[in-house]
C-alpha cells in the first residue's frame, strides 16, 4: 500500500471511530430525554432529544460518507471518492432543518396552547449529564479534527458546543419554570428549534461551497505563490485555480513566468521539480503551463511596464501578462492578457477598449489584441509584474 492510499485509510479509520462515538453517545442521549420529557410534558426537553436523534443521523451519515471517500479511484471516477463527505455533510444538513421544522411547529402549538410541565429530578439529572456528555464529545471531535484536517469532525465539535448550550438553556427554564410557576416550556422550545435552523443553514452552506467550487483560501494561494517564485529563473505566476475533490485529493493549474532566452531544457526541468515537489509537500497534483516572457528586449521591457500602469490607471487589481510583440511595419500588434478580479464591473468589450484609448494616446502605432482573463485565485498584482 502506497503512502497516500495508507494516509486515506488511516484518516477514514478515524472518522468512522468518532461517527461510532457520536452515534452510541447521542442515541443514549436522545432516549433519556426522550423519557425524561414524556414524564414531564416538556416540549423543550422532547426537541432536545430530537436534536441529539438528528445528532445520532447525522453521525450515521457521516460514518457512510468516511466509508464511501475510503475508495480508491476507478475509472468512471478517477479523482477518487473523497467528496462523499462532502455529500454526507449536505444530507446530514438537510436533515437537521427538516426536524427544526417539525420541533418549531410542535413549539409554536405550546405556546398558543400551553400546558403544565412537570419537574422531576429525572429531567435534571438526565440534563445534566447531557452537558457533561456533549462538552466530552466536543473535545473528543475538536482533537480528532485536529489531527486528521476534518472539516466535518470539527464541525461536529461546533455542534456538541452548540448542544451544550440548548442544554443548559432548557435545563434553565425548567428550574425558572419550577420555582416561578412561569411556564416557559414553549417559548424555550421556539428558541431551541430557531437555534437548529440557524445550524442547518450555515452546515448547508458549509457543505455547498466545496460541491459548487470554492475559491482557495488566501492562505493557501499565497503560499503557493511563495513556494513558485522560490524556484530559479521563475519570474512571476499568475492564472492560478485550484480544483478540490475531497482530501488529499486537490488538483491544481498554473502558469510560471520563465525568461524566453534561457534554455529550454532547464526551464523544463525547473517546472518539473515544482511539479513533483508540490506534490511530495503539500499532496497538491499540479500541472504548470510555462510562459516564456522576453527580457533581452527593451521595447518589451517598457511596453509590459508601461501597460501595468494603464490598467491599474483603470482599476488597481487589473494585472497584465503574457504579452508578445509583433512587427508589421506601420504598426505593431501588441498582444497580453488582462486579468480581472471577480467583482469586476465593467464588460470585458469596454474593458478593451478602454485600455486600447489609453494605449493610443501613447503610442498610436501600437494595435492592442487583449484577452481577458478571470481571477479564479487572485495572486497579488506584484507578483506578475
Amino acid at each position: 500500500m502506497d503512502t497516500e492510499r495508507e494516509k486515506v485509510h488511516i484518516r477514514a479509520h478515524y472518522g468512522r471511530v468518532a461517527g461510532w462515538v457520536g452515534i452510541i453517545c447521542n442515541t443514549l442521549l436522545c432516549v433519556g430525554k426522550f423519557i425524561a420529557g414524556i414524564l414531564s410534558g416538556s416540549v423543550s426537553i422532547t426537541a432536545d432529544a430530537a436534536n441529539n436523534l438528528s445528532d445520532a443521523s447525522s453521525s450515521i451519515i457521516s460514518l457512510i460518507g468516511f466509508r464511501l471517500s475510503e475508495k480508491s479511484p476507478d475509472e468512471e471516477h478517477p479523482y477518487g471518492h473523497a467528496r462523499y463527505e462532502y455529500i454526507a455533510g449536505f444530507v446530514v444538513a438537510i436533515l437537521v432543518i427538516v426536524i427544526g421544522v417539525e420541533l418549531l411547529r410542535s413549539s409554536i402549538e405550546r405556546i398558543i396552547t400551553p400546558q403544565p410541565v412537570e419537574f422531576s429530578i429525572v429531567s435534571v439529572l438526565v440534563l445534566g449529564t447531557s452537558i457533561i456528555v456533549k462538552l466530552g464529545m466536543m473535545l473528543f471531535n475538536r482533537s480528532m479534527g485536529r489531527r486528521i484536517d476534518s472539516e466535518t469532525l470539527i464541525a461536529t465539535a461546533a455542534d456538541s458546543r452548540n448542544d451544550c448550550i440548548t442544554t443548559a438553556a432548557v435545563l434553565a427554564a425548567a428550574l425558572v419554570s419550577y420555582f416561578t410557576n412561569v411556564e416557559l416550556d414553549g417559548i424555550m422550545g421556539t428558541l431551541v428549534a430557531a437555534f437548529i435552523l440557524y445550524s442547518g443553514a450555515g452546515l448547508v452552506r458549509d457543505a455547498m461551497n466545496p460541491l459548487l467550487g470554492k475559491a482557495p483560501s488566501p492562505e493557501l494561494v499565497e503560499s503557493i505563490r511563495q513556494k513558485i517564485l522560490s524556484y530559479p529563473g521563475v519570474l512571476g505566476t499568475h492564472d492560478l485555480i485550484v480544483h478540490d475533490y475531497g482530501h488529499g485529493r486537490k488538483f491544481a493549474t498554473v502558469h510560471v513566468e520563465m525568461a524566453a532566452e534561457e534554455n529550454v531544457i532547464e526551464s523544463h526541468n525547473v517546472i518539473d521539480s515544482i511539479e513533483r515537489d508540490f506534490l511530495h509537500d503539500m499532496g497538491l497534483n499540479m500541472l504548470v503551463h510555462f510562459d516564456p516572457v522576453v527580457t533581452d528586449s527593451s521595447a518589451v521591457s517598457d511596453a509590459r511596464r508601461e501597460l501595468g500602469k494603464i490598467v491599474r490607471l483603470i482599476d488597481e487589481r487589473l494585472t497584465v501578462h503574457d504579452l508578445r510583440m509583433v512587427n508589421c511595419g506601420e504598426y505593431t500588434n501588441v498582444f497580453f492578457d488582462v486579468v480581472v478580479p471577480k467583482d469586476f464591473t465593467m464588460n470585458e468589450q469596454e474593458l478593451r477598449e478602454e485600455i486600447s484609448r489609453f494605449v493610443r494616446q501613447k503610442r498610436e502605432d501600437y494595435r492592442c489584441v487583449i484577452t481577458i482573463d478571470r481571477s479564479f485565485a487572485p495572486i497579488p498584482p506584484e507578483a506578475v509584474q
